[in-house]
């Protein structure tokens, strides 16, 4: 499946999911809007962290959600690779594998642009 495969499925099964507990998401969806925009650090930032801990936990849907969030903020695969090395260092074999992963993701997102 291609990452664009990926984040297309993903986004479907997010809506059925909104749609069957609407509140909870309604909340998740608040926190997630207040994180991003409030704080020190800016949303690239906060976005390269989230990718960090995506590909260490293997959440191949949040990789694919973060890495787009990324290329539409102008990030570098330089940017992405150096923080694609912190999460390696933190997570181990596992999170070297993701990692990989993570990378295919931006090339194949920004081949397009």
């Amino acid at each position: 499946m291609s990452w664009n495969d990926t984040l297309n499925s993903t986004r479907n099964r997010l809506r059925v999911l909104y749609k069957s507990i609407p509140e909870v998401t309604k909340g998740f969806g608040a926190l997630s809007k207040a994180v991003k925009e409030g704080g020190v650090l800016d949303f690239k930032t906060k976005e390269f962290i989230a990718l960090a801990i995506a590909v260490a936990i293997r959440c191949e849907a949040c990789i694919a959600l973060h890495v787009e969030a990324l290329v539409k903020a102008g990030c570098t695969r330089e940017e992405v690779a150096d923080v694609l090395g912190m999460s390696v260092q933190m997570g181990g074999g596992p999170a070297t594998m993701y990692a990989g992963k993570a990378l295919e993701c931006f090339d194949e997102l920004t081949a397009a642009a």
